[in-house]
Parts: C-alpha cells; structure tokens; sequence
C-alpha cells in the first residue's frame, strides 16, 4: 500500500518541477523538507530530498507559518531574478502610463538601467507584448475614457496623448474597432455577428466582428446574454450568424467542451493595458493547472495589484479563450466567476481530467 501511494504522489508535476529544477516554476509553489526544515524554490541547486520527505506550499509564507526555514542557497524569500525584472517593467509601465505623449524606446530603457534589446525582450517576456503596443493599448483606454466624456472628438485625441489628429485616424479602426464617431454613438453602423446555442455548461453566446471573435458568454438562458451583448453595443446591428459563422461558432463550443484542443480563430480582445496583460499572463496558464490572484499578480510585475488583478479578470468577456476560470484563491479554493461558480468548477474538473 506504501509503494503505491508513493507512486501516485512521485507523479505531482510539481515534483517533476522539482527533479528538473525548473526556474519557470519559480514563484509558483515551493516545496519544505521535513527532515531538514528547510524550505526552497523548485529551482534549487540542494542536494535532491526524498520524495517522500516533501511538501508542498503555494506561498513562502505558508511554508514558514508551517515552522520551515528559508534555505541559505535558493533564499526563497527573496525576488528571484525574474521577479525582480518583473519589478523594473512594471516601473516601465508606470512611466508609460503617465507620459503625455510616447516616449523613445532607448530613453525608456535607460530609465530603468537595462540596455534596449535587454529590456524590450523583458518587456515582452513579462507582458506580453512589445514597449510600443503596451502604449499604444493604454492610450486606446485612455481614448475610450475621453469619447465616452469629451465634447469634442479633436479635444478627446489630443487629451488621450496623440500628438496629432491624422495619426489617430490612421490607427483609429485598430485602436477602438470602429471610427471615433461610431464608438460615441455606442456603435451605430457596426455590424456584429452573433449566435445562440447550447453547450454542456448551458447556454452561450459567441460574437464578433469583422476583426474577430468580441464576446463569448456563458448562462442558463440565452435571452440574458444577447441582452448583455446588446447593452455592450446598443446601437450596433447586431446579425444572426449565417452557416459559415454557424460552422464557427460549432468551433467555439468544441473549444469550450475540451479546451484542450485549442482554438485557432481570429480575436477582437479589447481592454484597458492593464487588462490585457492580465489576460495575457491568463493566456499562459496551461489547461490544468491554475494560478492565484497574487501569483497573477506577481507575474505581471505588481505584486500589489491583486484586487485590481481580479477586477481584470471579471472584466473579461471571452469566457475559457481568456481562462479567467484558472485563477483561484491563495489557499486553492474557488473564487468569483463571471459565468457562475458552478462552472466554474466544471471547467476545472474537466481540464485535470
């Protein structure tokens, strides 16, 4: 019986993490030795523990609140290096969401000590995307915040940090997925495709527009998710999906049954830059396993940044595609979900199966 229980607990990936010493796994859990009293990060270059003397915590804290002691090689209680790069891009982020117009790549990495191609590939490991698209996303929630309350739409560019009017209409399709006018007028001439169907967690919703999939929601009846898409866009010409966006919508509810297999199909994801390096750093947790607030977090370079993290995850609106549904409490347990708990859980007991 002791053999094969110890079969069964060598196969925790997060042992594997550890018999690999594996510094992606850093930050994400942390496993104590019970014979020694010490705690460290998979990443470790101690001599090997026997499985069966380890456990595992998902915070430094918990392994010292447990009577474990930091490990004098790894210092599991210090920034490792990826976090404390975490750290200077979330710096860099800051800079960039207070300047008034765009700043030079060469200057901005000076700012924060790091050589350009060092920092524009941090920047990219770290948020997802390039120096130059993280500004550009936070000046298009700037630019939406102006629409929805500047008088002039010249007055709302300029405000939003564009330096000049021609070069925010040359982008303004990219930036708002419509012209200026059309998001004031809360979408009107925008034609957005949808359908309604059943799946195995009940009813959905998919919708898009001619840049990609925009919305896909989850219910128990269909009538209150085409109301929300409605109030999204309430001038818009909302389409019934004729059969070849039937036939992509039959790939939407595959994904969503078995998000295993992926889902190869064009996005129309538009967020705030904070939001979108949440769902980046979502993007990245693979079908399986899941990821706390804090570690979300952690990840993105504001440790402090929970609630705000878990506000980016309510404000997601392709359910499984941005799996918001990965991220739990610290102590493992299941939060808030915009498309009700229950599924939640489902969705998580399907992908560890």
């Amino acid at each position: 019986m002791f053999m094969a229980q110890d079969q069964n607990i060598a196969f925790d990936p997060r042992w594997q993490a550890v018999l690999d010493r594996d510094p992606a796994a850093d930050g994400r859990f942390f496993y104590a030795v019970r014979t020694t009293g010490v705690y460290c990060r998979p990443s470790c270059p101690s001599r090997q523990a026997k499985r069966a003397n380890v456990e595992f915590f998902p915070t430094a804290q918990g392994a010292e609140a447990a009577g474990y002691r930091p490990c004098l090689r790894c210092h599991p209680n210090a920034a490792t290096p990826a976090q404390a790069n975490a750290a200077l891009i979330a710096e860099a982020c800051r800079i960039i969401e207070a300047a008034d117009t765009p700043l030079d790549g060469a200057a901005l990495a000076a700012r924060i000590g790091l050589s350009r191609f060092h920092f524009q590939r941090q920047f990219k490991a770290v948020t997802g995307m390039t120096p130059r698209t993280y500004a550009a996303a936070h000046r298009a929630g700037r630019m939406r915040r102006e629409l929805s309350g500047n008088a002039s739409v010249t007055g709302a560019i300029y405000d939003a940090g564009f330096n000049s009017s021609s070069r925010f209409y040359a982008q303004s399709d990219a930036i708002l997925g419509m012209s200026p006018s059309e998001y004031r007028k809360g979408g009107a001439d925008v034609e957005i495709r949808f359908a309604l169907a059943q799946c195995a967690l009940g009813a959905i919703l998919v919708a898009a527009s001619d840049k990609g999939v925009c919305a896909i929601s989850l219910g128990d009846r269909p009538e209150p998710l085409l109301t929300e898409l409605q109030d999204m866009f309430p001038n818009a010409r909302l389409i019934g999906g004729d059969t070849p966006f039937e036939a992509m919508v039959a790939r939407v509810i595959g994904f969503v049954e078995a998000p295993q297999t992926g889902l190869d199909l064009p996005l129309d994801i538009r967020g705030t830059a904070f939001q979108q390096r949440v769902w980046q750093a979502l993007r990245d947790i693979a079908p399986g396993e899941t990821a706390s607030y804090a570690q979300i977090a952690a990840r993105i370079g504001a440790p402090s940044a929970t609630r705000a993290v878990a506000g980016a995850c309510a404000a997601n609106k392709l359910a499984v595609v941005i799996p918001c549904h990965r991220v739990v409490r610290t102590d493992g347990a299941l939060s808030g979900y915009r498309w009700g708990i229950e599924r939640k859980r489902e969705l998580l007991q399907r992908e560890a199966g």
